[in-house]
């Protein structure tokens, strides 16, 4: 039944598929027939004509081709014996190949955000307002503003289908060419914003024509369009001549003009339970702008932190030779490399106290090396452990018991942390003058939350710490001085002493609540 697409999966699929292009393109020209030396020549002899030939007798085989008799340059009887035909393409063949030109525009296709397309469709919108409005609005006007809004809409939503597919593939393939991808960035999110600006305009002017369309009444332009696509039906082949064919087509068509004006209602217009398309793309392309950010600060990050072995061998080296003497040098050698004696050899204190009595050169070939102890029972059983009754259990009471303070005092230090760092309103970074070692931990971690979350635009940010215990608003200062507060401009360097030195940085607006302490507690503006 596929036997047309045979050629696809064959061994010389690639010269098939040329030779079938090859035909495409003549009867674009209006030439039916081909001979072999037509293929030869438009293949631009890069290919030999003998395995043209085969190639034209395997796809007429498949039922892609037809071959006829060639007759026509016949001047002598061995010409009419030897075998000469034209090729065509056959109604098999054509199907094959218009398919597989659908399947390459889909694959190729990058895709648009058109927000030209959807002035458009507002344009078309107004139009059919006004034939709505009039008593008795021209068919053919009707039905070409009909024909026009459908094929736009067909038009944008294909496109907006096959640009965020890309989309999403160029987010997922960056590594491909981070270079690239962070010069396209920036285009990528000023067209996307232009793209959401448009439709959150654009688009509710559209909700609206098609709600006062409707009102004025949709049905009524439908059922012309579908009246005048019916009125050329012709009479169909088990016709008895008792039915109008035209009547059954009107039926069809008026079937289908509603579907494709619920589907683009549906497009534009919000139902209780389903947003509306136009709703998902821009919530799609919206959520695109962070992925990207995302992505370009994964690369930043990657690119500052990559790991370069060669630098980090000459940094060990310089340890090496730095280090003071050799147990040193075996200290840092265990901690690089993780490489330590076998457990199954016994070095004990008169082992090493020998050993640094009656050094033994690293250059002494193990076989003249002092040997080492193994353990009996290891060389008798292979195990170190001895068989028998278990060994009793170890009271751990006394180590619980001291976990127990442990985590008491810490959970103490916390709680004093969170009340120095709490504050009953906003105030700025440089209202903060010293902080203790505790305090100033946390205070780091929230602080560093909280730059994390600040994307590029936003100018105020609230989050919270992973364990839900503090709270914290932060607010980028404008040029000036706060309205609130009397202070220096944003840009004024902050200085809060520590235990371990002095705080530096950029002054913004901060807002700490300590969660544990009140339930009820809430960031205020």
């Amino acid at each position: 039944m596929h036997s047309a697409f045979s050629y696809l999966t064959a061994g010389k699929s690639e010269l098939y598929r040329r030779v079938m292009l090859a035909f495409v393109a003549a009867k674009r020209r209006f030439t039916v027939h081909l001979r072999p030396e037509d293929v030869h020549e438009a293949l631009r002899g890069t290919v030999d004509l003998a395995a043209i030939s085969d190639a034209l007798v395997a796809l007429e085989g498949w039922g892609n081709l037809r071959s006829d008799p060639d007759t026509s340059r016949v001047t002598t009887v061995e010409d009419f014996h030897r075998a000469r035909f034209l090729y065509q393409l056959t109604r098999e063949g054509e199907a094959a190949e218009e398919a597989l030109a659908v399947y390459d525009e889909a694959l190729g296709r990058r895709g648009a955000l058109q927000a030209v397309a959807l002035a458009d469709i507002a344009t078309q919108l107004r139009a059919l307002l006004e034939l709505a409005a009039t008593a008795d609005p021209d068919p053919a006007k009707v039905h070409l503003s009909l024909r026009a809004l459908v094929d736009r809409f067909t038009d944008l939503a294909a496109n907006a289908q096959a640009f965020m597919g890309s989309l999403q593939r160029s987010i997922d393939l960056h590594d491909a060419d981070a270079e690239a991808f962070r010069a396209y960035k920036d285009r990528l999110i000023d067209y996307l914003q232009r793209f959401i600006t448009d439709l959150v305009a654009t688009g509710a002017e559209i909700a609206g024509l098609v709600a006062r369309i409707e009102e004025a009444g949709v049905d009524a332009l439908l059922d012309v369009a579908a009246r005048r696509e019916a009125s050329d039906a012709a009479p169909g082949a088990d016709a008895d001549g008792g039915d109008d064919p035209r009547e059954a087509e009107f039926a069809r068509q008026a079937v289908l003009w509603r579907e494709r004006w619920e589907g683009f209602r549906a497009w534009f217009v919000s139902a209780p339970q389903h947003p509306s398309q136009a709703k998902l793309l821009r919530s799609q392309a919206r959520a695109a702008i962070p992925q990207l950010l995302h992505v370009v600060a994964a690369l930043n990050e990657r690119r500052t932190g990559r790991s370069d072995r060669s630098a980090d061998f000459r940094t060990l080296a310089l340890w090496f030779a730095e280090a003071p003497d050799d147990a040193a040098m075996h200290r840092l050698w265990r901690a690089a490399f993780g490489l330590s004696a076998a457990r199954h050899l016994t070095v004990d204190a008169d082992t090493l106290a020998t050993r640094a009595e009656e050094p033994v050169p690293a250059s002494t070939p193990w076989a003249q090396a002092p040997p080492l102890q193994i353990s009996p029972r290891l060389r008798r059983t292979g195990s170190y452990e001895r068989r028998g009754k278990p060994s009793r259990v170890a009271d751990r009471s006394e180590q619980r018991r001291h976990l127990a303070v442990l985590a008491a005092e810490e959970a103490a230090q916390l709680a004093q942390a969170r009340a120095a760092l709490a504050t009953a309103h906003p105030i700025r970074l440089s209202d903060i003058a010293t902080l203790d070692e505790e305090p100033f931990r946390l205070f780091l971690g929230l602080l560093g939350d909280a730059l994390t979350a600040l994307t590029p635009g936003r100018r105020e940010v609230s989050t919270t710490t992973s364990d839900g215990s503090m709270a914290v608003r932060l607010t980028v200062l404008d040029h000036g001085a706060d309205a609130r507060f009397a202070g220096a401009p944003r840009g004024d360097e902050v200085a809060i002493r520590t235990p371990h030195g002095v705080f530096r940085g950029p002054d913004h607006l901060v807002h700490i609540v300590d969660l544990t302490a009140d339930s009820t507690a809430e960031l205020t503006a």
